[in-house]
């Protein structure tokens, strides 16, 4: 019994590590396309989150600045997403396959000499008396730093989103931009704004792999996590706290997977690592009606150029 408890302690403990990274980019991506900008260049944010952390960390041994550099590179290209599908009105689908091929680039040239290469990562820290509560404390609060900002940041984002007066503007922004521009909201600046910043916080789930999750820079390290983070997106309904069950829940079946190949399954390794990314197909499928996306409360505008002229 108590070998059984072990792994099933391991294993949400995995989920929980696991669904950290996807959290962090989806949480990025609410804010995003809540102010109705698509954004489907999270793999190239994360992986370029992901190098700017390690590398920072690597030659600083400061991991606070280590995430500070993964946010503001992630923030660069939040802001080259910005330019082109605000600004120049380029389609945001394009715009959002380019960045991601950007970062993967730019990650793959940077990454080529910090191969194999170990930099300073975060720690596990046991929270006083919460990491003692049985088993929630073992799952739950012995975590690393990154985990616990992740905790707090879902809670924080959801209050802001629907209880706060500027929540209420980037909603209102991503639902009816001319409405609001017509009450004198500034569109163009707060799609800016939240496409930026919302990269940055997506760079955090990159900066969490190579600072956290594993001890080493791995090129391509994302293994396609931005694409999953994509889907969750519609999976939680652009809703921070589905985001954080949705995230656990493909975090678990990674983990699952990679538990079953520790036991010594006899299911091939390249199957059970196919699960998190049939889940994926299986919610792209589900919700990619424009009718399904209406019902599961898609940003009216989502997707959308807004043009001051074509309304006047």
């Amino acid at each position: 019994m108590n070998e059984m408890n072990s792994i099933f302690i391991t294993t949400l403990q995995a989920t929980v590590r696991a669904g950290t990274p996807l959290l962090f980019a989806v949480l990025g991506d609410i804010f995003t396309e809540r102010s109705g900008v698509m954004n489907l260049g999270l793999e190239g944010m994360m992986l370029v989150g992901a190098i700017s952390g390690f590398v920072v960390s690597y030659h600083t041994n400061n991991l606070l600045l280590a995430v500070l550099a993964a946010m503001i590179a992630g923030a660069v290209l939040g802001l080259v997403h910005a330019f082109f599908t605000i600004t120049l009105r380029i389609n945001q689908v394009v715009s959002g396959l380019a960045i991601t091929m950007l970062g993967t680039g730019i990650s793959g040239l940077w990454g080529k000499n910090y191969i194999g290469v170990v930099a300073k990562q975060f720690q596990v820290i046991e929270l006083p008396v919460l990491s003692k509560i049985p088993y929630i404390g073992d799952i739950l609060f012995s975590h690393d730093l990154l985990v616990y900002v992740s905790y707090i940041l879902v809670p924080i984002m959801w209050f802001y989103i629907y209880k706060t007066k500027p929540g209420m503007i980037l909603r209102a922004v991503g639902e009816a931009p001319d409405a609001a521009d017509a009450r004198g909201i500034n569109v163009f600046a707060i799609r800016y704004l939240y496409t930026i910043f919302g990269a940055s916080i997506t760079a955090i789930g990159g900066a969490y792999l190579s600072l956290a999750y594993t001890s080493m820079w791995i090129e391509n390290m994302t293994a396609g996590r931005g694409w999953i983070a994509i889907a969750l997106v519609l999976f939680a309904t652009w809703d921070p706290a589905k985001a954080l069950l949705g995230a656990y829940l493909f975090g678990g079946v990674t983990a699952l997977g990679l538990r079953m190949q520790a036991l010594g399954t006899t299911i091939s390794s390249h199957i059970l690592m196919m699960f998190p990314y049939l889940l994926t197909v299986a919610v792209l499928v589900f919700t990619s009606t424009e009718k399904m996306k209406v019902k599961v409360g898609a940003p009216a505008a989502l997707g959308v150029p807004y043009s001051r002229e074509e309304k006047s």
